[in-house]
């Protein structure tokens, strides 16, 4: 069964756009637990301008009980304030993400450098207090042996680069794919696990539910824009139905 995590940021987003409380990220979080959604994903950036330390204490509020039927998924970079937080409420995972200062969204994965020398201190303490590590990768040979040598649990790979491929027509499609088949079979020979996210939706989900070992798919932007029209609980429903091994509505 291929998980899905539901990254609410965007809820946080359209909330911090206004000031107050609507719309609430717990509300959020509630319609995906009925839908029966399998995690919940939130990217604490340092600027908080979507999700906030305060999301994450009621969203693990609103989890107890669930976890880890329901999994949390922390991800972000690892600067000290984030670290902290995890260390703090201990989510069931952690995916640590490289970020460019002044990005709206995740543009790459990590690659080795300068960047990449403190993680495995960072990989080390955060595992030895139960939290699951995934890291953000490329779907390249060198990415995914890089995240085994850092001790990560799992990856999880960037997949704008296929949502791109898609667009393009079915020839690039499959193209792409089998780059990131190639790279899933490296990473479970490896004994790594295998997430993937980034503009994943229901039209390029139907050929990327194939990938060799794949064990979850965190989607965030995809949901919440298709949420305005149909509805959350309608939204999270059908991508659990295609991850089944349904067709898209």
């Amino acid at each position: 069964m291929i998980r899905l995590s539901v990254n609410v940021n965007k809820v946080a987003t359209l909330r911090n756009s206004r000031g107050g409380d609507e719309p609430r990220v717990l509300d959020a979080v509630t319609v995906c637990l009925r839908a029966g959604v399998h995690g919940i994903t939130v990217h604490p950036r340092a600027d908080q301008r979507h999700i906030k330390p305060d999301d994450v204490d009621d969203i693990v509020a609103a989890l107890e009980g669930q976890r880890p039927t329901v999994e949390f998924n922390i991800e972000g970079d690892p600067r000290p304030d984030l670290i902290d937080l995890v260390r703090r409420v201990r989510p069931d995972q952690c995916t640590l993400v490289p970020v460019v200062p002044g990005e709206i969204t995740s543009q790459a994965g990590w690659s080795a450098g300068p960047d990449t020398a403190r993680l495995p201190a960072i990989v080390d303490d955060l595992k030895s207090r139960g939290v699951r590590i995934s890291v953000f990768v490329d779907p390249t040979p060198e990415a995914i042996r890089l995240a085994a040598s850092l001790g990560a649990d799992r990856v999880e790979l960037y997949t704008e680069p296929y949502a791109r491929a898609f667009e393009r027509g079915s020839a690039a499609a499959q193209a792409s794919f089998a780059t990131y088949s190639a790279a899933a079979e490296l990473a479970h020979q490896l004994g790594l696990g295998i997430n993937a996210g980034h503009d994943l939706n229901l039209d390029n989900l139907p050929i990327f539910r194939e990938l060799p070992y794949l064990d979850e798919v965190s989607i965030g932007h995809a949901i919440m824009s298709r949420a305005l029209f149909v509805g959350l609980d309608t939204v999270v429903r059908e991508y659990l139905a295609v991850l089944s091994g349904g067709r898209p509505v």
